[in-house]
């Protein structure tokens, strides 16, 4: 792994998912004032696997919910592609969660009335141009399983599900908040292999939270947080294959 200021090469701004300045957010907690996210600059190449570390309080979560569309900075301009996201109304904000962001979370949030195949569907019914059910569970590894109900599920079946529900609608970024933090490595293994296929067959990009540091050997880039800033960012030469991963 090397240090690195900025990309592992050097593409233009036309090739960014995200580019921000001077990212802030700040809560007023009673008198008291936190801040979360102290002067952030970022860029995010498309199609890049990047890893926020860092420990609890950092303002990694913070940046993705903003990356998200879920929160908004105090002040400071974050762009996807080449649309300013910090100008968006709350409209706006919702039609870009909707047509371009994929959301996984530690915990599945998974209707348990439903089956596999129709968690999906609740996704792929509102969306402009997204894959077949059917489809996004085979990309998962999760072709003959997909008449069953989570609760007849294992939970890193139930993750992938979580993740076929998130890729099936083709997403420009997936974002990931401890997408392993309730499984054990074994599992965790198979559903970062899920993220890594999703990942090379789909060309998203996608940005993983996680306090797991073997992790980040599979990643294009590590931003380690500290105090609501970026400390540093490492580039790996030679990411790592999931199933080379072990905690």
């Amino acid at each position: 792994m090397v240090m690195a200021a900025g990309f592992p090469d050097n593409r233009i701004a036309t090739d960014l998912a995200f580019s921000g300045s001077g990212l802030e957010k700040t809560y007023q907690t009673g008198e008291t004032q936190v801040h979360a996210l102290r002067g952030v600059d970022l860029a995010v190449p498309r199609g890049e696997m990047l890893v926020l570390l860092g420990p609890s309080g950092s303002g990694k979560s913070t940046l993705l919910n903003i990356i998200g569309g879920l929160d908004r900075p105090t002040s400071g301009k974050l762009f996807y592609r080449n649309t300013e996201l910090t100008a968006f109304d709350d409209r706006e904000l919702t039609r870009y969660r909707r047509a371009e962001v994929g959301f996984i979370f530690q915990f599945y949030n998974l209707i348990p009335s439903l089956t596999a195949e129709e968690n999906v569907r609740l996704v792929t019914d509102i969306a402009d141009d997204p894959m077949d059910p059917a489809e996004a569970l085979a990309l998962v590894g999760l072709a003959e399983r997909r008449g069953h109900y989570p609760a007849q599920l294992s939970g890193g079946e139930q993750q992938r599900v979580a993740v076929a529900r998130a890729v099936a609608k083709r997403p420009g970024v997936l974002l990931c908040d401890e997408p392993t933090g309730a499984l054990d490595s074994s599992t965790g293994v198979r559903v970062l292999e899920t993220l890594e296929r999703a990942h090379n067959e789909l060309g998203t990009t996608v940005i993983i939270i996680t306090h797991n540091v073997g992790i980040a050997a599979m990643a294009h880039r590590v931003m380690h947080f500290r105090d609501g800033q970026i400390a540093k960012i490492e580039v790996n030469e030679h990411p790592v294959e999931p199933g080379k991963i072990s905690w």
